[in-house]
Order: structure tokens, then C-alpha cells, then sequence
């Protein structure tokens, strides 16, 4: 009684702790649904997996319960624009974090871990990847983890829409620190993949919270259409607000964009291949309604906390439920009536069907692309572990006369093999730091007086550098010395090699980094079972895309089903639903203007004027209809100018 007692009690001291630390950081009065639930779960050391739709918080759910114990929180995702947006908007409310990411030379990334070991950093954010690297874990076993955190969860399942094999990895930290809980967080799972993430991830109990996946306020709607422009700009004129378009590549984001500006809409494009600076422009653009509508990739989205998107329009049908189940639910988070809208085609099947052949390359063909890759990047048999490269994917494509859509789903399979790590998209800023000590540096600038004004103006601008490495933009850096972008470029690479500083240009080129030194063809180890396996599982998403796409069946009704709710009511407001209502109406409304005809006709005969113009219900097409329905049905009679019964 009393030991149950004192576990109350410290629930209490933890309820107060973290709505003190909510309000504090965050600046909310009260949790969203479940956070309150899935924190308490982890402070009280429980494994648990949570469940939350897209915009449901999930990110407070793991960082109020690290703020609130003593020690740094691992958070493991594969998402680096999403890792870096929560990073920067952690030290914005002054709580340390770092993220250590593709691209990052071993200096940059030693320096991060030791101030995750001796510092004051709380998060310390993981791609999956870096888990495989020896350097990573021996230093994690030195830090003080409270909480490790999995974001994108379902990726650790296999029956998952986007499988990745370095997440089955994550279970290793639990060798490193077997008492610290694990906090799995998801916004889609199949019942088949939340077992399967509690397992891989070596829970003790099973512990789930999840909210229904049923959006009450969002209008799930399959439009069957050919003029998918016409349809778009009819959808963007009919709601107001703002909205997000998805379609397939890059190229059709720049020619919608003009589409919608062309007819007098404020629209924009956003992808992958622009900037980090522009897409951070663009998204700003876009939330704070400058921007009316934005044309993307699902690139876009991701993390992004707008709660008045009116309508998602999908161009193209989604590779599987999960994937569009995410996407369509960036609309009306802020539980307003919304619009998610499915535009298909009869073409669009044959378009799902071609991809789904061309996502999945021979062995042979896959080792075609490592073989390649090698020789690209100039690299010896035997070498290249741990070593990060910059892809320009068309130039590769182009030399070796590779198509780029296999090409690009063979790397991925590299990945899953642990041969290499691949990202598509990765965006870093410069950074500098210095090599040397205050001392040192005093003493060259008295030595080289020339570099004296730059230096004082890098000291002036970024703190730090002497401890980390900083990030640095150029532009500002050649405003301040009145150089050009290109001088204060070159000055930094001088530095760097009279060893002054160690400066790390921006890049945002794909970046391939290899977890395995090069192998010939021969010695590269591809698993055929587990390819035909993600075929399978691919094929089964497609089906089951496609299949929402075309049946005639509530689409809440099925969408819910897909993710193990049975048994929902039907929503009232999807296509579907609202069709019925239609017909149901029609058939009532039939009903009501044949009785009237009937109670008119028992009274006398009339004329065909006098009866359509003697009836309340229905319009005038709608009342001949019945007519022709009572006639042929024998139910009425006509001698030519008078219908009687």
C-alpha cells in the first residue's frame, strides 16, 4: 500500500515538472491527447510505443521527459532536415542539442560526442546509420542516457512501408545502457508493424498508446479525372486557405507553380534540390501566407507545425497508404473542416505498375551501380570505409549510361545491405573551427598582420569556434570585411592549410558514405530472399493503394481498416459517402413527388401543365422523371391531354 503510495506521489512531483518545463520551454498551458499519458509511461521507465497522427506532438513526448531527468536523450531518426529544424529550434529555447549527420568529417563528429560526454548538451540526434560506427558507440557507453528515442519507428519493421535495415541496430544501445527506457514514436503502423517494432526493439512489455486514426474534420475525396490541371485550379478555387499540392518529381513542382501563377494565384515550388537557405525561404513564404499555395515533392511537410493547410491535393497516387495517410493528414490540424483530395486517372495504374518494375533492379544490375559508383569516385578495392562523397546523381547516370530510377533504388538496396549509406538530400552549412589555441592565434596575427582584420572580425562574429565547429555564412562574413563571397572562400582555405582553422564548405549535393570498404562484384553479398520479400510487401502497399483509389467504399471506413480499425461508422463526408446521400436523397425526393402525383390524381384528371405546376416537391426535370416512371411502371394513365389513374 505504501510503496504504491510513494509511486503515486512521484507521478504527481512528475505531472508538475513537466507541465512546469511545458510551460516554460514551450510556452503551453496543457498537453495535447496522450502526451500526458506517453510521458508519464517513460518517466516511470517503461518501454512504450506511441502513436500519434501527423501534427499530434510527438517530438514534446520525448523532449519534456529528457528535460526532465538528468542525463542526454539519444534520437535516433532518419530524417536530417527534420533532425536539424528540431535542433535549431531547441537551442532557440536555450536547451543544448546536436545532431550528427552524413557528411561530417571524424574531427566535426569526435568533437560533438565529447561535448555529449563532458558538456551540457540534453539531445543528442542519430541517423540510424551512425549507430553502425565504432567511434559513435564506444562514446555513447560514456554518456549519461536518460531516454532513447525513435522517431520514424515503423522503419525498423520489415512489413513497414519504408523498411530500413541500419534501424534494427537500434536495439544494440540497449546493450550499452540496459535500464534506459525506449520511446518509439510512429503516425502509421499496421497492427503486423507495431508487434514487430515492440520485438525489434526488445521491449520488455508490450506498452502502446495510440490515438484513433480517424481526422472527424477531413474530407477524404477520389476525384476520377483526366484534366488534372483544370481539376487542381477548380479545388484551389473552391476552398479557401491555404493548401499543399504533392506530385512526383521536381521538374512538374516548377510547372505547376507557374500553372497556379498564371491564373492569378500566389503559388510556389519546393524540393529536394534546392538550397537549404531557399527551402527555408519558401517555407517561411508559405506559412505565414505569403504563399497561398505550395507545389511539392513529399520532401515538403515534414515537421512543419501549420495548422490552417484547408486542402492537400494529391496529383499522383502515393506509393501506399502510409504514405498518403501522412501526407493528406497535413491538413486542418487545427481541427478545421479540411480537404484531402486523390486525383486519378485510368493511366495512373499503368504509371504504379512501370515504377514498381523499375523500383526493383537485378542483383546483377545492383552490382553494375556499386562497381560504378567505385569507379566514380575513384576508389581503390579495399578502401573508402567510413569516407563520405558528394553524388551528383544525373552526372553518374549520364557517364555510365545508367537509368536513374533503377540506379537510385540500387543504391538503396546498397543501403539496406550495409554496404553504404545513402541520403538523397543533405543540406549542411559551412562551419569553421580553429585548430589552434588563443595563444597561438594571437601570435599569428602578430606574425601575419594582414589576416589580423579578417581574424578579429571572425572572433567578433562566431563565438565557440575554439571549443566547436561553428556554422559560417560566407555572405555575412563578406559583408562584414567588405571582400566578395569568393575572397573570404579563398582566405578560409588558406587558413586551413597554414593550419590555422579547420573550414568545412556548405554542400547540399546527395551524399553517399560508405559503411564497408570496397568489395568486388564477386564478394558483394546481396540477400535475394529479402529483395523478393520487399517486393512482396511492395506490391501488397500498391494493391492496397490502388484499391482505395478505385473501390466505392467509405474512405475513412477503409483507410481505418488498413491500420486495424475495424468496424468504424462511415464518415458522412468523403466522396463516397457524400454520393450516397445523394442518391438517397434523390430516391426520397422521387418518392415524396410520386405520392403528390398519386393524392392529385385521385382527386380528378389533369393535364401535363397543370400537374408539373401543382407540385411542391422537386424541380421541373425531376417531376417529368417521375412521371415517365409512373407511366412506365403502369402506376398512372394518359388519354394524351389528361393523366388520370
Amino acid at each position: 500500500m505504501l510503496l504504491n503510495a510513494l509511486k503515486y506521489i512521484n507521478i504527481v512531483t512528475a505531472y508538475m515538472t513537466i507541465q512546469q518545463i511545458l510551460k516554460h520551454y514551450w510556452k503551453h498551458e496543457a498537453f495535447r491527447p496522450l502526451q500526458q499519458e506517453i510521458i508519464e509511461s517513460v518517466l516511470q521507465g517503461r518501454d512504450t510505443l506511441a502513436l500519434l497522427p501527423t501534427g499530434g506532438g510527438k517530438s514534446v513526448c520525448y523532449q519534456v521527459p529528457a528535460m526532465a531527468m538528468e542525463g542526454i536523450c539519444l534520437v535516433i531518426s532518419p530524417l536530417i532536415a527534420l533532425m536539424k529544424d528540431q535542433v535549431d529550434n531547441l537551442k532557440s529555447k536555450g536547451i543544448q542539442a546536436i545532431a550528427i549527420v552524413s557528411g561530417m568529417g571524424k574531427r566535426e563528429v569526435d568533437i560533438a560526442l565529447d561535448n555529449c560526454i563532458y558538456g551540457p548538451v540534453k539531445f543528442l540526434y542519430l541517423s540510424p546509420e551512425r549507430l553502425q560506427s565504432d567511434l559513435v558507440r564506444e562514446r555513447i557507453k560514456y554518456m549519461k542516457v536518460n531516454l532513447i528515442a525513435v522517431d520514424e519507428a515503423h522503419c525498423i519493421s520489415q512489413w513497414g512501408y519504408d523498411f530500413r535495415p541500419p534501424y534494427l541496430h537500434i536495439a544494440d544501445l540497449r546493450e550499452l545502457h540496459p535500464k534506459v527506457p525506449v520511446l518509439a514514436l510512429t503516425a502509421t503502423a499496421t497492427t503486423d508493424v507495431k508487434e514487430d517494432i515492440q520485438q525489434k526493439l526488445l521491449f520488455t512489455a508490450p506498452n502502446v498508446y495510440q490515438q484513433s486514426f480517424e481526422r472527424h474534420n477531413i474530407s477524404y475525396l477520389v476525384q476520377h479525372e483526366e484534366n488534372k490541371l483544370r481539376k487542381m485550379l477548380d479545388i484551389a478555387r473552391g476552398v479557401k486557405g491555404t493548401g499543399i499540392v504533392y506530385v512526383r518529381s521536381r521538374k512538374e513542382t516548377v510547372d505547376i507553380a507557374k500553372y497556379f501563377t498564371d491564373h492569378d494565384m500566389a503559388a510556389d515550388y519546393y524540393h529536394a534540390g534546392l538550397t537549404g537557405d531557399l527551402r527555408s525561404a519558401k517555407q517561411e513564404q508559405w506559412k505565414s501566407n505569403h504563399i497561398r499555395i505550395m507545389v511539392a515533392t513529399n520532401a515538403f511537410g515534414m515537421g512543419i507545425d501549420k495548422p490552417d493547410v484547408r486542402f492537400v491535393i494529391h496529383k499522383d497516387v502515393p506509393e501506399s497508404l502510409e504514405a498518403y495517410y501522412q501526407e493528406a493528414g497535413r491538413a486542418g490540424r487545427d481541427e478545421q473542416k479540411a480537404y484531402a483530395v486523390l486525383l486519378y486517372s485510368a493511366a495512373d495504374k499503368l504509371k504504379q505498375e512501370k515504377k514498381f518494375e523499375s523500383s526493383f533492379p537485378s542483383v546483377d544490375e545492383i552490382k553494375q551501380a556499386y562497381h560504378y559508383l567505385a569507379n566514380y569516385f575513384q576508389l581503390a578495392y579495399g578502401a573508402g570505409e567510413g569516407l563520405s562523397f558528394d553524388l551528383d546523381l544525373a552526372d553518374f547516370c549520364s557517364r555510365f549510361k545508367l537509368d536513374a530510377l533503377k540506379t537510385l533504388n540500387a543504391l538503396k538496396f546498397l543501403e539496406q545491405a550495409e554496404h553504404l549509406a545513402f541520403n538523397e538530400s543533405v543540406f549542411l552549412p559551412s562551419r569553421f573551427r580553429f585548430e589552434v589555441y588563443n595563444e597561438d592565434l594571437y601570435k599569428f596575427q602578430i606574425q601575419n598582420a594582414a589576416w589580423d582584420p579578417f581574424i578579429k572580425t571572425l572572433l567578433r562574429s562566431y563565438g565557440g569556434a575554439f571549443d566547436n565547429y561553428v556554422r559560417l555564412r560566407e555572405f555575412d562574413l563578406a559583408r562584414r570585411t567588405n571582400l566578395s563571397v569568393q575572397q573570404v572562400t579563398d582566405a578560409l582555405q588558406q587558413l586551413q592549410q597554414a593550419g590555422v582553422l579547420s573550414y568545412l564548405p556548405q554542400t547540399d549535393k546527395p551524399q553517399v558514405t560508405y559503411l564497408k570498404a570496397r568489395v568486388t562484384s564477386d564478394h558483394l553479398i546481396l540477400d535475394k530472399r529479402y529483395l523478393e520479400n520487399r517486393k512482396s510487401v511492395y506490391q501488397q502497399k500498391m494493391e492496397a493503394m490502388l484499391t482505395y483509389a478505385c473501390q466505392q467504399q467509405c474512405r475513412s471506413q477503409m483507410l481505418l481498416a488498413y491500420f486495424g480499425e475495424t468496424g468504424a461508422p462511415k464518415c458522412g463526408v468523403c466522396d463516397v459517402c457524400l454520393q450516397e446521400k445523394r442518391q438517397k436523397n434523390a430516391a426520397q425526393l422521387n418518392e415524396n413527388i410520386a405520392e403528390e402525383i398519386m393524392e392529385l390524381l385521385n382527386q380528378e384528371p389533369v393535364s401535363l401543365d397543370q400537374l408539373v405546376t401543382s407540385l411542391k416537391h422537386g424541380q421541373k426535370s425531376e417531376r417529368l422523371t417521375v412521371i415517365r416512371m409512373l407511366l412506365d411502371s403502369g402506376r398512372i394513365k394518359t388519354s394524351g391531354d389528361k393523366f388520370y389513374v
